[in-house]
């Protein structure tokens, strides 16, 4: 009896709610959100919904998804998450390529600037590399196994991205570190080189993004995490330059009130092509942060709070492109599995992102979203949800990725029942 409800409990943390994800292609061709096992895609040049296929038969993923991605030139897109699955699609057909299988669920993934390699994440930490040859439209990649090109050692990977010129991969984890690594010409010989570790989270790092210098041309890191702050670092040297402590600036806090920090933990982050300006999502706040970013004076500070008016709209993920001036936003959460019903997304989209001045930044009304009552119905489930649904989804990922992230502290009870069902086992060695 008490194996089966240790068991029950095994079930219901291995059950977590998954955000909602939202991802824009580089030129704005098209929006794609995965909530659940659902990847919606909507084409805004032809204004229609996309349909997806995939040789295998079987293009819709079985489990949460996790990460979603474009790649630079837009070419590329790749999903991935708890079935073990990334699929790599071709953009101008949306036919799944080729699907790589992973030992673990994976957590995130990147596609280097190139389009020539696809790295992912999985919850142990190790980080793989499959190497993408030349592709045609009409025409699927040999599925290849993965290269394992280093590890985090049992610490689970939040972000993974590849440097804009290519030369190093930088990957977050829960225990509060950013290692840049060396990526290595040759992937089967390992990301051993490790060029810096960019130290000071004092809780799970959630997001990082790279944001550019005008003058120099130089690039530099952008970092959020469960401590409430977001961060501006020299990746290359591990040097912080400034850090901005956003919990206290969104409003939640009243005189003498304290709101757990996890609560207020930076879930994403996404900056205008000159880094000017950040946008930031914060696990409790209803609308999402702006940040002013001086990178010669290397500092950072908060700009102004954009809340969601009429409803309560939590964002989950955020994303932006260099070629439009919209912030795209999305709120929801998987369904759990008592729950029948497909899950539900909640879709906004931040006007004037790229404007300094605060008059000229809006939150589109839903018929002035480009793709108006058709987007909305693709990629949320339904062109119009209902406001219990809605504060349902806001109570949800309110917690979503303080699950995911925080350390879970197991009964000494429960360690050997534990130890017992992983499947990550150390094959002993014959002597």
């Amino acid at each position: 009896m008490e194996e089966t409800n240790m068991d029950d409990c095994e079930h219901n943390r291995e059950s977590e709610v998954a955000p909602a994800l939202i991802a824009v292609h580089p030129t704005q061709k098209s929006v794609a959100v995965a909530v659940g096992s659902n990847l919606r895609i909507y084409n805004l040049q032809e204004g229609c919904s996309v349909s997806l296929t995939d040789d295998s038969g079987a293009h819709m993923h079985k489990d949460s998804i996790r990460a979603i991605r474009y790649g630079a030139e837009g070419k590329l897109f790749v999903s991935s998450g708890d079935d073990k699955l990334v699929k790599i699609w071709v953009t101008d057909s949306w036919r799944c390529i080729s699907s790589v299988s992973s030992e673990k669920r994976v957590t995130a993934v990147a596609i280097s600037n190139d389009g020539r390699f696809v790295s992912f994440a999985d919850k142990f930490g190790v980080i793989y590399a499959v190497e993408i040859e030349a592709f045609h439209e009409n025409q699927s990649l040999p599925n290849k196994k993965a290269i394992p090109i280093l590890a985090h050692y049992c610490s689970i990977i939040t972000s993974l991205e590849f440097s804009p010129d290519g030369r190093y991969i930088i990957s977050a984890d829960r225990d509060f570190k950013i290692r840049v690594s060396v990526f290595p010409e040759k992937p089967s010989d390992g990301a051993h080189e490790i060029q810096s570790f960019c130290l000071g989270h004092t809780e799970f790092v959630t997001c990082i993004a790279f944001i550019c210098s005008k003058d120099s041309q130089q690039w530099y890191l952008l970092s959020g995490g469960g401590d409430s702050t977001v961060r501006l670092w020299d990746f290359t040297c591990g040097s912080l330059l400034d850090t901005c402590h956003v919990g206290p600036e969104t409003g939640l806090l009243q005189p003498e009130e304290r709101i757990d920090d996890n609560l207020l933990a930076v879930t994403d982050i996404s900056a205008t092509p000159d880094g000017s300006l950040i946008a930031v999502a914060i696990q409790s706040l209803a609308g999402v942060m702006l940040l002013s970013c001086d990178i010669s004076a290397r500092s950072l500070h908060v700009a102004r709070v954009v809340p969601i008016p009429g409803e309560t709209f939590i964002p989950t993920s955020i994303a932006a492109t260099s070629s439009s001036n919209q912030l795209w936003m999305v709120m929801g959460a998987s369904t759990l599995c008592a729950s029948d019903s497909a899950p539900l997304a909640r879709v906004k989209i931040l006007n004037g992102f790229c404007d300094s001045k605060e008059q000229e930044t809006c939150i589109f009304e839903d018929k002035d979203i480009p793709g108006g009552e058709l987007l909305l119905q693709t990629l949320q489930g339904s062109s119009f949800i209902e406001k219990d649904a809605l504060s349902t989804a806001a109570e949800a990922v309110k917690t979503a990725m303080c699950n995911l992230l925080i350390k879970k502290q197991y009964p000494s009870e429960n360690r050997e029942f534990r130890k017992r069902g992983r499947n990550d086992k150390k094959v002993n060695k014959k002597k």
